[in-house]
């Protein structure tokens, strides 16, 4: 019963996780599309009145908008100016700098290390794994998914040695997640490193040398 509840929490969080962007993301978009309906009311008449044309003049103007503030902020000045608003208020938002850096990956931006796909060694064996952050004395923060939920998972404290990045997208790792591992040969292509702290991969898995508490511990917290 315990095993039960806490699997169907586990899900539930994760696709709670999933829902929510989705839905805050399109209620946001419908607000602003409500606010300008009354701007874009005299071109809405040019149309037949059996179109929507409010709904869709107000979804165009609502693109174009943020298409112009996209532009705007990949100019030196935009950057800088929206540099000085990050620092002053969205980055003391809980979670915002993962959530920054996770939907930078999806749109193919790699300046940061947060949500860089890798495959982590764990208990002699490969996992799918993205870096969150980089610690002191060579260490990396990991997020292991689990499948097939890949926003559901572990959190580990790693050696750099044992962290080996994959030259990948974000949504392959994500993918081969959710399809219980089928794709995981991309992965295992795109290592950066061939080897794999002097050893094979079938070493590992035949026997794993012991490890002192104090050599390269893994800590891990269960979410």
């Amino acid at each position: 019963m315990k095993k039960l509840r806490k699997f169907v929490l586990n899900r539930l969080l994760a696709g709670v996780l999933v829902v929510a962007p989705i839905y805050l993301a399109a209620l946001l978009l419908l607000k602003a599309m409500k606010s300008l309906t009354h701007l874009v009311r005299p071109l809405a008449k040019l149309l037949p009145e059996w179109l929507p044309g409010d709904h869709i003049f107000s979804l165009l103007l609502v693109l174009v908008i943020c298409l112009l503030i996209g532009i705007t902020v990949r100019t030196r000045a935009g950057r800088a100016t929206w540099g000085r608003m990050e620092n002053a208020l969205f980055r003391r938002i809980p979670g915002y700098t993962v959530v920054r850096s996770f939907t930078q990956q999806l749109a193919g931006e790699t300046q940061g290390e947060a949500w860089r796909p890798a495959l982590a060694e764990i208990e002699g064996a490969l996992v799918p794994a993205f870096i969150i952050e980089e610690l002191e004395h060579e260490l990396f923060t990991v997020f292991v998914p689990s499948a097939p939920t890949a926003f559901s998972g572990a959190v580990y404290i790693l050696s750099q040695d044992r962290v080996h990045r994959v030259n990948v997208p974000i949504t392959h790792v994500i993918t081969t997640v959710t399809r219980w591992g089928s794709g995981s040969k991309d992965l295992v292509a795109a290592m950066e490193r061939k080897s794999i702290t002097g050893h094979s991969i079938r070493d590992n898995t035949r026997a794993a040398p012991p490890r002192s508490p104090h050599n390269n511990a893994t800590r891990r917290w269960k979410r």
